[in-house]
């Protein structure tokens, strides 16, 4: 099945050359002070230029919106400068790349950035760390619990959709091909989609179509700046991690699907759970998805090969998303074609942070071997 992977498919006015996708991964490797992208950056994504399409990982829309140490940003003048040696790169191989526009709202401390997290209401996200370098050339990130954000007012939603919508046209003057609006993952779009939390009581709360507001305002935004064809989103029902335990989140994402459809993006990025218990997404929910979503539908949760080629096959999406695996095997679709073995992890550590090649883009290419 995993045939289905290496045939073309057009996103928009892309002619992708296949269907591996490699998914958006925080890294934290940009350049201190001001989370500016970096040449080491550069090398990493054009090192994995072989996927079809590249998202890049989440890049803040404002100081507000950091949650993490050493994440880039796409809204001063030198991180678009910054970002442009990645998307020079990238088309030198000739492939596509969209970047992650992201803002995590109450999942962050005033350690991170200095600025009390905002959110759709006043409530804490339970058991959820951020992380923090305290030591410049320490390699290990620290954790350190989320502050208890401040409910945002009408002013601050509407400096947020603002933020996005200039995070696209930053996007799009530095090179990039289109956005990925970041709805999932318990960042500040998903709390707003959750009932559990956004306990508001004005017109972006209380109901599920109050709930959606907010992503379809910054979703028009974004269109508006920078078109319909160059946006895509990301959306996670299924998963509950940061304290996103949802019973509705089913129906409200079925519900933002749907206008999103009249809105007429890209694409839908369906984030999956990944972990071996995780719930797995019924056939039910993927045909009543296709149904009422119209465009390019991707799926990235831990997949093989084969079970993605089976959902290409079935029609139940169009393009699968790799994260770790893109991670260690730079080389991956040349890799899968050929059924090699895979590079591991090296270094746990170096996961988030470490600035050096080590870890982040050391892993080897197969004709290295």
């Amino acid at each position: 099945m995993k045939k289905h992977l290496f045939t073309s498919y057009r996103l928009g006015d892309h002619l992708l050359d296949n269907r591996f996708v490699m998914a958006p991964m925080t890294r934290s490797r940009s350049t201190q002070p001001g989370d500016i992208p970096n040449s080491l950056m550069a090398e990493y994504y054009e090192q994995r230029s072989s996927a079809g399409l590249i998202i890049t990982e989440a890049s803040q829309v404002s100081l507000q919106g950091k949650g993490y140490a050493r994440t880039p940003g796409i809204y001063t003048k030198e991180q678009i400068d910054g970002w442009k040696k990645t998307t020079d790169k990238v088309h030198k191989k000739g492939a596509k790349i969209f970047l992650q526009l992201w803002h995590v709202g109450r999942v962050s401390s005033s350690l991170v950035n200095g600025l009390v997290p905002i959110a759709p209401s006043a409530l804490e996200a339970q058991d959820t760390s951020v992380y923090i370098f305290e030591d410049s050339v320490e390699k290990d990130a620290t954790f350190v619990p989320v502050d208890i954000p401040r409910a945002m007012s009408i002013h601050d939603i509407d400096n947020v959709v603002k933020e996005f919508a200039q995070g696209a046209k930053n996007a799009i003057d530095a090179g990039f091909d289109g956005v990925e609006i970041h709805g999932a993952n318990g960042y500040l779009i998903d709390q707003f989609l959750r009932s559990n939390s956004n306990h508001r009581l004005d017109e972006y709360g209380l109901t599920k179509q109050g709930r959606v507001r907010l992503l379809l305002r910054i979703t028009e935004a974004v269109i508006k700046e920078i078109g319909s064809d160059r946006t895509g989103v990301r959306l996670s029902p299924f998963i509950r991690f940061k304290d996103m335990d949802d019973p509705e989140i089913l129906d409200t994402t079925m519900l933002a699907a749907q206008e999103l459809n009249k809105l007429d993006v890209a694409y839908l990025h369906l984030c999956e759970a990944d972990w071996d218990d995780a719930p797995k997404i019924s056939t039910e929910f993927r045909t009543e998805l296709r149904s009422t979503f119209s465009n390019t539908i991707i799926a990235t949760g831990n997949k093989t090969p084969e079970e993605g080629g089976e959902l290409i096959r079935d029609n139940l999406v169009d393009l699968i998303g790799f994260g770790r695996m893109f991670l260690t095997n730079p080389d991956y679709p040349k890799r899968v074609s050929v059924n090699a073995s895979m590079n591991e992890i090296s270094d746990t550590h170096t996961l988030f942070g470490g600035g050096t090649k080590v870890g982040y883009t050391d892993y080897p290419f197969l004709d290295e071997k």
